[in-house]
């Protein structure tokens, strides 16, 4: 079995492919050509995880598994939080072929994932952008969302501000064009912003409702398992909610479940999966002023399409 490292992915997977692979994949899952299996997560010590997120795709056949550690203290010792192994298997005789480093592949197909959607939710016009989070998902979601929109502000709030102003003295190097400022709070920094973006493991809510302004759209990207909460129920429930998979959505997104379970929304509150948008099947953002609200919690589907264009480049020269 060949093993394909960090490197060899951010090579083959550049973000502005790496957006339409994603969207391929979404439309496939919209079509009802997947097989997904909710994501399994399995306690270590009380504060580290193993999630397992199979996965297998029809016409043609690909299937495979993400194998991951979810370690929240690693970013303090300079390592991601995500950090395992993908692995695909040859669909003829299921052996298992090329596996391939988790943590490069998920920061990539996780912010692309991101800028698929706002690029069919957040205004034309969008150009301020406020990111909640300061660590490697910040860092891809910025490469990934200036792909879509014409980005030239970008806030960032974090939990620690000395973290949040290295942060920023980093991007700027690679963004001259664009003006970073880091903020003291989250409300500061979503407030006017027309695209907001939360990157982080909180177990908390860290962005209410009332801080969003009509026009905005939100991505809340960082709470992928039902124990982590990073927007208010209220937000899902007022803003125009769009989901990657919905199974997943109800079954796993704590912002949801406790909105739906309170009354706030139904099921049928949900726009659509964002799959069906792109198939033309369901409108995206309809007016200036509404908000938008993309729950995302990341599926096998974004992982085999991704790996598997890594795979073939790699193969195939």
């Amino acid at each position: 079995m060949i093993n394909i490292t960090a490197d060899e992915i951010r090579k083959h997977l550049l973000m502005a492919e790496a957006i339409e692979v994603v969207q391929a994949a979404m439309v496939a899952v919209a079509e009802g050509k997947a097989n997904l299996p909710l994501r399994s997560v399995m306690d270590i010590d009380g504060v580290n995880k193993l999630g397992i997120m199979p996965g297998a795709m029809r016409d043609p056949v690909l299937y495979g598994v993400k194998i991951l550690s979810l370690f929240p203290g690693n970013p303090a010792r300079g390592l991601s939080s995500h950090i395992g192994v993908v692995i695909l298997f040859d669909a003829d005789t299921g052996a298992p072929v090329v596996s391939m480093d988790a943590d490069a592949l998920t920061a990539i197909r996780t912010a692309a994932a991101t800028a698929a959607a706002t690029r069919v939710l957040a205004r034309k016009d969008a150009q301020t952008l406020a990111i909640v989070g300061t660590g490697e998902q910040a860092e891809s979601h910025i490469a990934a969302l200036t792909q879509v929109r014409g980005i030239r502000d970008i806030r960032i709030a974090g939990r620690s501000p000395e973290r949040a102003e290295a942060f920023v003295a980093a991007q700027a190097q690679h963004y001259p064009a664009i003006t970073f400022a880091a903020s003291p709070d989250v409300p500061t920094a979503v407030r006017g912003a027309d695209i907001v973006c939360t990157v982080t493991s909180s177990a908390e809510v860290i962005l209410q409702a009332e801080w969003i302004e009509p026009g905005t759209h939100v991505n809340a990207v960082g709470a992928s398992i039902p124990s982590l909460q990073e927007i208010d129920s209220a937000l899902v429930a007022q803003g125009r909610l769009f989901v990657d998979y919905k199974p997943s959505a109800l079954a796993q997104a704590r912002d949801i479940i406790t909105a739906i379970d309170a009354g706030m929304m139904t099921e049928a509150d949900i726009c659509a999966e964002i799959g069906d948008v792109y198939r033309g099947l369901a409108a995206g953002r309809r007016a200036a002023d509404e908000i938008t609200v993309y729950r995302s919690l990341g599926i096998a589907a974004q992982d085999l399409f991704c790996a598997d264009h890594v795979w073939r480049a790699v193969r195939d020269p």
